[in-house]
Parts: C-alpha cells; structure tokens; sequence
C-alpha cells in the first residue's frame, strides 16, 4: 500500500521523528532481492527482508531486518536487523504518493530511492 500526503503535514506530523516506520502503510514494507547482494557493505543472500526507516529532521536511520511478514511495526525487533544505516534526507520536487524506485548507477549496482512528499532518501545495493 502506498500512502498519499491528501494535505496532511508527514514529516514530523503522520510520521514522527524518532520512532521505526514500516516505511509504508498497513502491512511492513519488504524488500526481495533476486541474488545476493552487498548494502553498503552489508553482505545480503538473496530473499525476502523487512524493511523500516527511523526519520530524522536531518538524518535517517535504515533498517534491513530478517522478518518482512509483520503488520506495520508491532513485530519489528532491532535483534532481527541485518543493515542498520546512516543516510541524509534530500529536498525533492513533490511526491504524492510514497514511491520507490531502483535507479542504476552501473551494471552492478544501483539506488533504491525512497520518495515522499518533498524528501528523497535513497542507499546503494551491489551484486556480490
């Protein structure tokens, strides 16, 4: 499920600062990857993870985590997170809807972008 903005203020407001977001709407956001990769140094096997978000007004925190079948993040437990990373938020021409995206920087690797409102987060996953 992909949530819209419809008016309301997000950062900081329908999504607070601090707290671990399902990084979507209803069910927790899963991330499958089709053979192993490296996140940011991260070694991953190929499957099926969780994927959350902590916002920040001026940094994020990114969460790989081994369970990707929880309802939003009641389940979320950080002994279960694979990747834990830093990333800067970037001003971004206005999203209605939360996208993500894979945008290719070679032919290993790539962006996953995360696009909301008027931010962009986005980390780096390699082939192995």
């Amino acid at each position: 499920s992909s949530p819209s903005v419809r008016g309301r203020q997000i950062w900081g407001g329908l999504v607070p600062y601090g707290e671990v977001w399902s990084t979507g709407a209803h069910h927790a956001t899963n991330i499958t990857f089709q053979e192993d990769v490296i996140v940011e140094g991260v070694k991953l096997a190929k499957g099926k993870y969780g994927f959350f978000t902590i916002p920040g007004k001026d940094e994020w925190t990114i969460i790989i985590n081994k369970n990707w079948d929880q309802h939003l993040a009641d389940d979320y437990s950080e002994q279960d997170d694979l990747v834990r990373l830093t990333v800067v938020p970037e001003e971004n021409e206005f999203t209605e809807s939360l996208t993500y995206s894979v945008v290719p920087n070679d032919s290993k690797s790539g962006f996953i972008h995360m696009e909301w409102e008027k931010l962009i987060i986005a980390f780096q996953v390699q082939n192995k």
